[in-house]
């Protein structure tokens, strides 16, 4: 018998085209030449290397095995060449083989009529296809021969070689021989074909290792990347075969033969197999984990399709019968096998070049199924394969319907009622069945449908329009880009027709509004390029009239369509009209209005820069102190008003807040220049000098010819010594003048507009109600220029301009010669000055800021003005007395600055001053304490020096010690010395 097997196999070996015992596509299809290449298949991938043909081959394994299995009688082995070689008669063997498996020997007839092809909407073939048979190609010099089994058909289908048919049927037999009364379903085939079969079975070493490594693969797929039942972790059957499957890629495995390692292979494999969700199954699983059964049903879903063709065979009924006898092996139902047919028809009719409108309509029709079935499982592999099937199916009609006017036109356009039947039917699907925001969100009624394709219509209109822009543009025969939009409308209006003749018939289906949409999309587009046009405009000219008249003629055509699409719908077509707001010559106006308003700003802002270089910002130059700029200024910006409301527009309400917006933008930057030169009260601010200690017993400190060293003082750049100063006293009142000036004359332009208004030939009656025209920019960079141009002139003046008076002098050397009097009388003048040149309104917020700035002056000349001041306890008093009488110069006995408000700006010195009269030891004792509270680390002998914050307080420790620091006694100094070791001098 042995024998008899290895010269069939030499006989027919002639007959293979290809070494793994499968026929190349090459070989057994024709490539149509409007064929297409196939999808990229849906279902996950098996990491794991099997090729097209290693599934192919594997699938057709579990066929012949689950078919020969479902006979009564014994399986018996006869060589394929010799059981249905053409003419021949059959032999008794051949008979007896035909008897124990009816279903792969069946005879076929060639005008069979289809119960499964009438149901899907599927002619019958035979009788256009002649006496061929599906893929079984031609011998010369006559017609090609007919299959006369299914079991032949499903070979040549499959494209599987004789001798490899042999070989299958032949281990087949074995198997029955050896294991008697075992169904196909409780073997794992791999494992048994590695028993069966080796090296010597194969017709050379490279096709049996192919064999050989597929197997593995097979098992390692099914048992231990897909398995039917997940895999512990710890299961020693898994570890123990990946290391038997990796140990044979390095070594090969031995088989054939019942040897030790195939033992153990066996053992392995068997203990996995065995596994089932209830612990109760007596069959094996290896093929029947997801998606591995999924890759291998698909290859068998393929033998329905002709070799040659593509279409559906015409024995689609015997095949289907044989398909459904793998379910078992491969754990496949109703369901999946509805999905993976559905597939497969959806694919076919794509490889056909889109042409074969029975695919369509057949895929179409078994869509349907797949949508019954996706509504009553929540099986999540099957959910799963159902969502990637779906969305590749989606995926390939949507990149055709969202642009549909580039994929149909009138030679096509009978598929695109199935096309986007089936996009939808996916879509609708995917979102009702699948989709959980769909789920949580259902009280909505979600229309799938109609937004689908609601999304075609938009997303195919703006192509075609972008189109035919690109044409348009291509047909201008000058630079001068008005005629394009004028041939665009033409072309736009043509575009509108023809979908309202051509696709909208079909799209009405699924969305009642389809033509309205359409034009609707249409009408977008173009109103977007009108805008653009008319925003390059700087003056109406015929050309531009030109545009605008086409473009009211293209407006008028489209809204008549909307209306007449949308006459039955619920709200009459008011939605649609809304998406369409008008292309009013008023818009284009509009915005040459708003290239005067930008012109009218810009230049303004120019004028800003320019003279504001040029101000000097004398107070003689005119009776009010203000900056002949800021008149002017305002002078300006009313012209510009009188201007706008000079114009012949209807829509001076409309456009005025652009207008003002400019407007408050240039009073802004003039205010925002004006204070800019100016500095901040930090520029004044002098730096303080290093600590020291205070030399006890000598009454002068300083020789004559020694200068002291005073605090230096952060002076403006801009600051000069002659009466041009811009930052001079008298120059910084007419810059706070200028500042209120412009303030106060906010609201009489507000008052100036409104009156405007009225009168322009446009205004309702009721034009200003409500009209709330502010100028808040302006208005706060008021506010905050003159708080601090108030508080800049403060400080300059007492840190700069009266430096030599306040560091210089006051309390320099002997306390009680030099007192406050000398300071009081140089901001005598000052004061005057203030009251004299500053706007009533402002001057006493200048005055209270410069009271501010003197008593921080005075402050900082107590805690530190350097080692040339020194005060006793004695001194405290001097020092009250001087700050009372500073105090009040700003009471002025009532005619000055307000009680409460003085007494406020001195709490912080009031505060301080009891420190003074306070003796050294407790000043000393109180230092302590605050520094251990303030710092943990501390002790009373080892103090670390405080931070300067410049926040001067009794309970503040830097402020305690400054007072010790220029404390003339020998505890200050001895204290001072022994903590910190200051130095008598800088």
């Amino acid at each position: 018998m042995a024998r008899l097997f290895r010269e069939s196999r030499r006989d027919s070996s002639s007959h293979s085209s290809s070494s793994n015992g499968f026929l190349q596509p090459a070989a057994a299809a024709a490539v149509s030449s409007t064929s297409s290449p196939a999808l990229p298949s849906p279902f996950p991938d098996l990491g794991v290397a099997l090729s097209a043909a290693d599934l192919r081959e594997a699938a057709y394994e579990v066929l012949v095995a689950a078919s020969r299995t479902t006979g009564g009688k014994p399986l018996t082995y006869i060589p394929q060449g010799a059981a249905s070689g053409a003419g021949a008669p059959p032999s008794p063997a051949s008979s007896a083989s035909s008897a124990s498996s009816a279903s792969l020997q069946r005879s076929l007839t060639s005008a069979a009529a289809s119960k499964m092809k009438k149901a899907l909407g599927l002619r019958s073939s035979a009788s256009t296809k002649g006496v061929g048979s599906p893929g079984s190609g031609g011998r010369a010099g006559g017609p090609p021969r007919r299959p006369a089994t299914v079991g032949e058909l499903m070979r040549v289908q499959m494209r599987v070689s004789e001798p490899a048919d042999a070989r299958i049927r032949r281990g087949l037999l074995r198997i029955a021989a050896s294991q008697l009364g075992r169904r196909a379903e409780s073997m794992v085939l791999p494992l048994e074909f590695l028993q069966q079969f080796k090296a010597s079975d194969f017709p050379d070493a490279q096709e049996y290792e192919a064999w050989r490594t597929r197997n593995l693969k097979l098992l390692e797929a099914g048992l231990l990347l897909h398995p039917l039942v997940p895999l512990n972790k710890s299961d020693s059957s898994a570890q123990r075969l990946r290391q038997i499957i990796r140990g044979a890629y390095d070594r090969p495995l031995e088989t054939g033969r019942n040897s030790e390692s195939l033992q153990s292979l066996r053992t392995s494999v068997m203990s996995l197999a065995g596994r089932s969700h209830d612990g109760t199954s007596d069959g094996c699983h290896w093929a029947d984990g997801f998606p591995l059964n999924l890759h291998l049903y698909q290859m068998l879903v393929e033998a329905c399709f002709d070799n040659d063709e593509g279409t559906v065979v015409d024995e689609i009924d015997e095949v289907m019968e044989l398909l459904k006898k793998t379910w078992v092996i491969l754990g496949i139902n109703e369901m999946l096998h509805n999905l993976c047919f559905t597939w497969a028809l959806f694919n076919h009719f794509v490889m056909s070049g889109q042409v074969d409108i029975e695919l369509l309509s057949a895929a179409e029709n078994q869509l349907a199924e797949v949508a019954k079935d996706a509504k009553t499982t929540k099986d999540p592999n099957y959910c799963k394969v159902l969502s990637s099937t779906l969305s590749s199916i989606m995926g390939w009609t949507e990149k055709r319907l969202l642009a549909y006017h580039e994929t149909f036109n009138t030679s096509n356009i009978e598929s695109m009622q199935g096309i986007v039947s089936i996009g939808v039917s996916a879509a609708r699907v995917l979102v009702e069945d699948i989709s959980h925001e769909y789920r949580r969100r259902r009280k909505e009624e979600t229309d799938v449908a109609r937004t689908r394709v609601e999304t075609y219509i938009r997303s195919s209109l703006r192509t075609a329009f972008a189109l035919r822009m690109e044409e348009a543009d291509s047909k201008r025969s000058s630079r001068n880009p008005t005629p394009v939009l004028s041939i665009l409308a033409k072309d736009i209006g043509d575009l509108a027709l023809k979908e309202k003749n051509l696709y909208s018939p079909i799209l009405k289906t699924w969305h009642p509004l389809a033509s309205g949409v359409a034009v609707a999309t249409l009408h977008s587009c173009y109103g977007n390029e009108l805008k653009q046009f008319v925003a390059g405009l700087t003056e109406l000219t015929p050309d531009t009239v030109q545009v605008l008249k086409s473009a009211d003629k293209l407006e008028k055509d489209l809204v008549n369509i909307a209306v007449e699409d949308s006459v039955d719908s619920d709200d009459g077509g008011k939605s649609l009209i809304r998406e369409m707001p008008p292309y009013e010559a008023e818009n284009a106006i509009a915005n040459l209005v708003k290239v005067w308003i930008k012109e009218r700003v810009d230049r303004l802002k120019g004028w800003v820069d320019r003279n504001l270089k040029q101000e000097t910002w004398n107070p003689g130059a005119n009776r009010e102190n203000f900056a002949p700029s800021s008149v002017e200024m305002l002078r300006v910006i009313g012209e510009t008003l009188d201007a706008f409301f000079e114009l012949p527009i209807p829509m001076h309400p409309t456009l005025l807040p652009d207008l003002t917006a400019g407007l408050d933008r240039s009073l802004q930057l003039y205010v925002s220049k004006a204070k800019s030169g100016c500095g901040t009260r930090n520029s004044f601010m002098p730096q303080l000098p290093p600590l020291t200690r205070c030399e006890v017993g000598s009454k002068l400190l300083f020789k004559k010819k020694e200068k002291p060293q005073n605090l230096q003082v952060r002076a403006s750049q801009n600051g000069t010594a002659n009466g041009n100063d811009p930052l001079g006293l008298p120059q910084l009142c007419v810059r706070l003048n200028s500042l209120q000036y412009i303030r106060g004359e906010l609201e009489n332009l507000e008052k100036k507009i409104k009156t405007c208004l009225r009168n322009v030939e446009s205004a309702q009656a009721d034009i200003t109600d409500g009209v709330d025209i502010k100028f808040e920019l302006c208005q706060a960079a008021c506010q905050e220029g003159i708080q601090q141009i108030c508080e800049t002139t403060a400080y300059k003046v007492t840190f700069y301009d009266l430096g030599h008076v306040l560091w210089d002098t006051l309390y320099v050397g002997d306390t009680a010669a030099n007192r406050v009097e000398l300071l009081l009388r140089e901001l005598d003048p000052v004061l005057e000055t203030i009251s004299g040149t500053v706007h009533n309104k402002v001057r006493n917020r200048a005055i209270t800021a410069l009271m501010k700035a003197t008593f921080d002056g005075f402050l900082l000349v107590l805690l530190a003005g350097g080692p040339f001041r020194a005060f006793t306890r004695q001194d405290s008093q001097i020092i009250e007395d001087d700050f009372r009488a500073l105090r009040d110069l700003y009471l002025a006995d009532g005619d000055g600055l307000p009680e409460e408000l003085v007494d406020k700006a001195s709490s912080q010195v009031k505060n301080v001053l009891p420190l003074f009269r306070a003796d050294s030891e407790s000043l000393i004792e109180r230092f302590k304490r605050m520094m251990v509270e303030s710092n943990r680390s501390a002790s009373k002998n080892r103090l670390p020096l405080p931070p300067t914050t410049g926040h001067w307080s009794p309970n503040e420790p830097n402020t305690v010690l400054r007072v010790l620091c220029y404390r003339s006694d020998e505890t200050a100094t001895r204290f001072l010395k022994k903590t910190y070791n200051l130095p008598k001098k800088i």
